[in-house]
């Protein structure tokens, strides 16, 4: 609890509730960890679409489609959200739907190489991902409830290194078990089964904590009609020019999102595919991975709140540039190393950066639903970029360093983007909503 100086909570908030809060970072990262970045998606391409070219655009359309659904649907829930004060009860209906999807996916594996099996798994991760993108956006909307403005950035990095704490305890058991089943000679067919069962099951255990250490401090607002969420929601896209610092931060999001999607979600198959990396290396790629993304989100949450929240993303985004450089060169496992180390840095302080500006941005009266348009910018984000990749590859011939050196475009988009934001502005215009 040392972790947590009351100096940068708002007043009445208690260690507890940021821990609770911290715990949901914990929670759900193991999926983005397992079944998005190191296991599922390998599997997916190599297992169960058997190695085929078009396996990357698959994963990527699949996961494109889960993202549209939540740009599309998330900013009314928001709206909704704040208007009835149901944050944490539509966290929890959205963490029971990516654990049951979660669980779903371990019975895929029997169906590998057939064209139903092709389909269910994609299906099931639309489904999975849609409910864990849900739970993203909303656990963030909690945020400014517990963090002023001058923490916001210690207490998003937090989170996000407790995300990878969870995200490593859950690879790390995966990993065990997985070194052990193919010492036994068992099959990814039927290793990869129990990680997902294993994913779930810690998923669901550690939201528990957050459902009981975490209060829903919002109170209801005043009911609007029974369109009152959309309208609501249309209404702040009008009023974009008084929180234009919020819409910049958006656009942004979207380009240097998109190439952190990337990375989550395409990692494991480049290091397989085309640098020859062993499903157990992979393992432990992301694993050292999340060590440095948990040691950039703690650390870069200081340097944040005392730098400046723009500068301290634009360097973020400098050395994500340097990612894809190292990768798209690498033509050994020594090389990758490197860039897999420098992304993790980067990753974890690139997406607490993010979080943090959100939330100083984010009018107060209108959190989950300001947190909702953010959930839209990074489903976008989610779509433009591994839907990029994928389609390069597809377009090249199975060329993924290309498609890797051109992700670096769009982090170079994205420190452009940021040159128009007026934090100070920006945060005047939030307390006058």
């Amino acid at each position: 609890m040392a972790l947590f100086p009351l100096s940068a909570l708002r007043p009445g908030v208690r260690k507890r509730e940021v821990f609770g809060w911290a715990m949901y970072d914990f929670a759900n990262s193991g999926y983005t960890t397992v079944v998005i970045t190191a296991v599922f998606a390998a599997y997916f391409v190599g297992g169960l679409a058997q190695g085929a070219a078009w396996g990357p655009l698959a994963w990527t359309v699949a996961l494109s489609i889960s993202y549209a659904v939540v740009m599309f649907t998330m900013p009314a829930i928001g709206a909704w959200a704040d208007l009835h004060a149901a944050k944490k009860r539509l966290l929890m209906a959205a963490t029971a739907g990516c654990v049951l999807g979660t669980v779903a996916l371990a019975f895929t594996p029997g169906l590998a190489g057939t064209a139903g099996g092709i389909a269910l798994a994609m299906g099931v991760i639309v489904i999975s991902n849609t409910f864990y993108s849900y739970g993203e956006s909303l656990t963030g909307a909690f945020l400014p409830e517990l963090a002023d403005a001058e923490g916001m950035g210690k207490v998003s990095g937090w989170g996000w290194a407790f995300g990878y704490l969870g995200g490593m305890l859950t690879l790390g058991i995966c990993l065990a078990y997985v070194l052990w089943a193919q010492a036994q000679g068992l099959p990814a067919a039927h290793f990869v089964p129990v990680t997902l069962l294993i994913t779930a099951a810690i998923y669901g255990a550690a939201a528990c904590v957050t459902f009981a250490l975490l209060p829903e401090r919002a109170q209801p607002q005043a009911a609007r009609g029974k369109d009152s969420a959309w309208r609501q929601l249309r209404k702040t896209f009008g009023e974009a020019r008084a929180h234009r610092d919020f819409m910049w931060l958006l656009a942004c999001t979207v380009c240097y999102q998109g190439g952190v999607a990337v990375a989550i979600t395409l990692a494991a198959i480049y290091a397989e595919q085309v640098i020859g990396f062993k499903p157990s290396e992979t393992m432990m790629l992301i694993f050292v991975l999340n060590v440095a993304a948990a040691l950039g989100a703690f650390g870069f949450g200081y340097v944040q709140d005392r730098a400046g929240h723009r500068r301290s993303l634009a360097v973020t985004l400098v050395a994500w540039i340097v990612v894809c450089l190292v990768a798209a060169s690498a033509t050994s496992k020594g090389e990758f190393w490197v860039a897999a180390t420098i992304a993790g840095l980067a990753m974890g302080s690139s997406q607490s950066a993010g979080r943090a500006m959100a939330g100083v941005l984010a009018p107060p009266r209108q959190l989950a639903e300001f947190f909702g348009l953010w959930s839209f910018a990074t489903r976008l984000a989610g779509i433009v970029g591994p839907l990029g990749y994928g389609l390069i590859t597809w377009a090249t011939g199975g060329n993924q360093r290309i498609a890797i050196l051109a992700t670096a475009g769009l982090f170079m988009a994205g420190i452009a983007l940021l040159k128009p934001i007026d934090m100070q502005r920006g945060r005047s215009a939030a307390l006058a909503a």
